[in-house]
């Protein structure tokens, strides 16, 4: 298995004292839950874009969902089957996939309105963008980080784009997001080896805190947001 392969195993399957395990386990159950409700009915007949695919973390949950899986990242990105340009488009023809799946993307990406642009204009009539993005996050670059947003920043910039919003979850929420950035403060202060002790005293309190958080809130105010929206 290779290095960038390995890395989307860990974040989809986080060790026990990982620093990110809490936050990695409840968006690996959102991925599960937009797939079992909004992919896996369909019967496999879908074709689905990965649109800036790292690694494809979430392939493995994904593709025995559908016909075809497309990778799409930038050039430097090996493991993607299409590359996009230097200006950001995406050599793919109009109306070409039903789905574009975005997961921890748009924070990174220079211009987010082109972004939602490019996946309207290759997704079908009515297909499906599914993307998740930062509320609150620490700064990371891979290679740029430029943006957070609120849930109603991201409400508007996707139904501007011409997206009809149909599920949108927050996860963890502040007072949990709190601690976690806490914990992020200590992060990179001090030896690698120490890392998992961090962890076993801070994962477990996001835990509880985040347990005493309502849906409700994380959805107005939350670490990260995930949003199923269709093509208007």
């Amino acid at each position: 298995m290779s290095e960038s392969r390995e890395a989307g195993v860990v974040r989809l399957r986080p060790s026990l004292f990982s620093p990110r395990r809490y936050y990695l386990i409840q968006l690996r159950k959102q991925v599960e839950a937009v797939v079992a409700k909004f992919i896996s009915p369909l019967k496999g007949q879908l074709v689905i874009a990965d649109y800036g695919c790292g690694n494809m973390p979430y392939q493995p949950l994904i593709k025995p969902y559908v016909k075809q899986y497309i990778g799409i990242d930038l050039e430097l990105n090996k493991h993607a089957d299409i590359h996009i340009d230097p200006e950001g488009r995406i050599a793919m023809e109009d109306a070409s996939v039903d789905l574009v799946l975005s997961t921890q993307v748009l924070e990174h990406v220079e211009n987010p309105i082109f972004y939602l642009t490019e996946a309207l204009r290759i997704l079908k009539p009515g297909g499906k963008l599914i993307i998740s993005t930062h509320g609150y996050w620490m700064f990371h670059p891979d290679p740029t980080d430029y943006w957070r947003w609120t849930s109603a920043g991201l409400n508007k910039i996707i139904s501007e784009r011409g997206f009809a919003i149909q599920y949108f979850h927050g996860i963890i929420g502040r007072s949990a997001m709190g601690l976690q950035l806490f914990q992020d403060g200590f992060l990179f202060k001090v030896p690698t080896f120490m890392h998992p002790v961090l962890a076993a005293i801070f994962q477990p309190l996001i835990w509880l805190f985040d347990k005493t958080t309502s849906q409700e809130s994380k959805n107005r105010d939350a670490c990260t947001f995930v949003i199923v929206a269709e093509k208007k």
